[in-house]
């Protein structure tokens, strides 16, 4: 007989987890979605939602002795996270599967949001959950990700850091590289004309300073 799952209670103080996987990959993308309530999708986003709306469809199935359970709520009442995982496998020890429609990232941002997903198993079930996998749909294959006290401590520091921008309310400065492109936020960013305009205001600020110098 399988043991009935916790069930995750709201607390009006948890963030969503998923928000780490935005701050992990860029800070000021999870202020526009979070604080500005700022949203555009392109095309990977909406191959994402898609290949997230099949997995994510609540059930439980079981064969042999692999009991898989899909759209399972979780919660992390000290970090105050919530959120839902896409799969967690008991093997019988969780194991949490996390679905994305593209190819691994250079960042630790997806590593991220599933290393919340093991401390909020870990919380709820009582018991350790030292790995888990990502299913990327290029190669469409799953990476083995082990839950070290690095990526841990990287986790709690970005759920400490999320707290701290949401109730500061204040959207970080663009930091202009390389994934700007791939951000469906881009258009309402303008990460290259908002950092040439702070850019400016520091150019003059330092200018005013001289003239007032030279009075």
């Amino acid at each position: 007989m399988d043991i009935p799952l916790p069930q995750a209670e709201e607390h009006q103080d948890a963030l969503p987890l998923s928000g780490l996987q935005h701050l992990a990959f860029c800070p000021r993308q999870w202020a526009l979605i979070h604080l500005e309530q700022a949203w555009s999708e392109n095309r990977l986003t909406a191959e994402g939602r898609l290949l997230h709306e099949r997995a994510d469809l609540p059930g439980q199935t079981r064969r042999r002795d692999l009991r898989t359970v899909r759209g399972m709520t979780l919660e992390r009442r000290r970090l105050r996270l919530t959120g839902n995982a896409d799969v967690v496998e008991f093997r019988p020890e969780p194991y949490p599967v996390e679905y994305k429609r593209g190819k691994r990232k250079p960042t630790d941002c997806d590593l991220v949001q599933l290393c919340a997903q093991a401390l909020c198993l870990e919380e709820m079930l009582g018991q350790a959950v030292e790995r888990g996998a990502i299913f990327y749909g290029e190669p469409r294959r799953r990476i083995d990700v082990i839950f070290d006290a690095k990526l841990r401590q990287r986790t709690e520091t970005l759920a400490q850091e999320m707290h701290h921008l949401y109730t500061s309310r204040i959207t970080p400065p663009t930091q202009p590289a390389s994934h700007c492109k791939s951000c469906s936020l881009i258009d309402m960013c303008l990460p290259e004309a908002t950092d040439a305009f702070r850019v400016s205001s520091r150019w003059n600020a330092a200018q005013l300073r001289l003239l007032r110098a030279e009075v």
